[in-house]
């Protein structure tokens, strides 16, 4: 047992490196989540703008949100505090070294996580939260938004959790103290939409978390996170029975 009198609480600068990305990765999704989820910001969208209108623009705020919540201030806060860092030192460059790595793992992981995804996209207890966008009819411009925004919110989502959470920790206590509390992290974010998601979040999170360090970026992440919200999404659209997607036409919202 360690005596109270043999505690130092004094902060090293590598105990700082090492909680700062923990506690700015927590605090950012945090920040996130509950404005995300805020019945007051949604409302500020459905008081002028007809239901099927403000749930396109509320959903794509929530991912331009997701963006700058999670990916562009977090990165500035790091860098500020830790000016020895540079953006590739967190994955977001081009690794021409590992560029080939990349592009096939990019090109594997969607063979292998679309068909899977496609499959699970069908299932009612999908549908009952996708597509996230919840409007009945659809046109081109509704489907690139969609698109869009996920593309949006996905890029902070990975510059967070395969960016700064995990290269700094890498660097500080090791591969796998790091992937553990990144794949612990990267799981608890998917327990509000069920059991699936958060467990699967699991193998997907170790898998994720590999490739990045191997490829030194982030970009693997990022594609194959995008080829899954882009195939549960499209898919969602497709079989959801109260949503029809309509090729030409525009609605007019007020």
């Amino acid at each position: 047992m360690v005596l109270s009198s043999e505690i130092n609480f004094f902060l090293k600068e590598d105990d700082f490196l090492i909680s700062f990305p923990i506690l700015i990765s927590l605090l950012a999704f945090i920040c996130y989540w509950f404005m995300a989820k805020s019945d007051k910001i949604r409302s500020l969208f459905y008081i002028k703008n007809s239901a099927d209108s403000a749930s396109v623009k509320h959903i794509f705020f929530c991912k331009v949100l997701g963006l700058i919540l999670m990916g562009i201030i977090p990165v500035i806060s790091f860098l500020t505090i830790f000016p020895n860092f540079h953006l590739k030192d967190i994955g977001l460059s081009i690794n021409y070294e590992t560029i080939s790595f990349t592009l096939k793992w990019i090109l594997i992981l969607a063979v292998i996580t679309v068909p899977i995804t496609f499959y699970s996209a069908k299932k009612e207890k999908n549908l009952v939260n996708y597509p996230q966008i919840r409007s009945k009819k659809w046109n081109r411009k509704i489907l690139t938004i969609n698109l869009l925004g996920w593309s949006l919110y996905l890029f902070g989502y990975e510059v967070l959790f395969r960016g700064i959470l995990l290269f700094p920790l890498v660097d500080s206590i090791g591969i796998w103290p790091a992937i553990a509390i990144n794949i612990a992290l990267y799981s608890a974010t998917h327990i509000p939409k069920g059991l699936d998601e958060t467990i699967g979040a699991i193998p997907l999170g170790l898998v994720l978390c590999i490739l990045t360090i191997l490829s030194q970026t982030i970009w693997i992440a990022f594609f194959a996170h995008v080829f899954m919200a882009w195939t549960n999404s499209m898919t969602a659209l497709k079989y959801h029975p109260e949503i029809n997607y309509q090729k030409k036409g525009m609605q007019q919202d007020n």
